[in-house]
């Protein structure tokens, strides 16, 4: 499945371990929104990628972000949950015809990857930002970090995808 990709993963994998450890955590949003933008390459599985396989490749990053920021398993919980459920989302916004081993992206599969991405966002942040405070106590503030949070990590998922689809097009050209 991932063959004729291994080396745009590994380079995608390498390249937001980095992004995220050494410029995003530092950066904080009011004191309430971190961007997580790491999921991107859970995001970026080929639609129909074996679930096992997402699974595995969530905790892989999560556990390497992990490592580096000294948090214990949350990210990998996290992404981790995302790559289990990502399959069951795909159905919901997909067709069959959409399946193929490419990177999924919002120039060849338009509003529905966009919807397919804001929602696996959604489901990561409340997770990993739930488990991070383990508290319900104060739900104004767990409610405002969760939207921060979803908000930012957006706002950079639609910038990556604009240079993708921007390094895309001028590969085009000079060929």
């Amino acid at each position: 499945m991932l063959r004729s990709n291994t080396l745009k993963y590994i380079v995608l994998f390498i390249m937001l371990v980095l992004i995220q450890v050494l410029i995003l955590n530092r950066i904080s949003l009011f004191g309430y929104g971190i961007p997580f933008v790491y999921i991107y390459f859970v995001l970026k599985l080929p639609l129909g990628c074996n679930r096992g396989l997402a699974a595995f490749s969530g905790f892989l990053i999560g556990f390497t972000i992990d490592l580096f920021c000294n948090t214990p398993g949350l990210n990998a919980a996290a992404t981790t949950m995302i790559g289990f459920v990502c399959r069951p989302v795909q159905k919901l916004f997909f067709t069959v015809d959409d399946y193929n081993d490419q990177m999924p992206s919002i120039s060849s599969l338009g509003s529905a990857y966009v919807k397919y991405m804001l929602l696996l966002v959604l489901v990561h942040h409340v997770f990993l930002i739930s488990v991070e405070s383990f508290s319900y106590f104060n739900p104004q503030i767990l409610l405002l970090r969760i939207v921060i949070s979803v908000l930012l990590t957006s706002l950079l998922l639609f910038a990556f995808e604009g240079f993708y689809l921007k390094k895309k097009n001028s590969w085009r050209k000079t060929t």
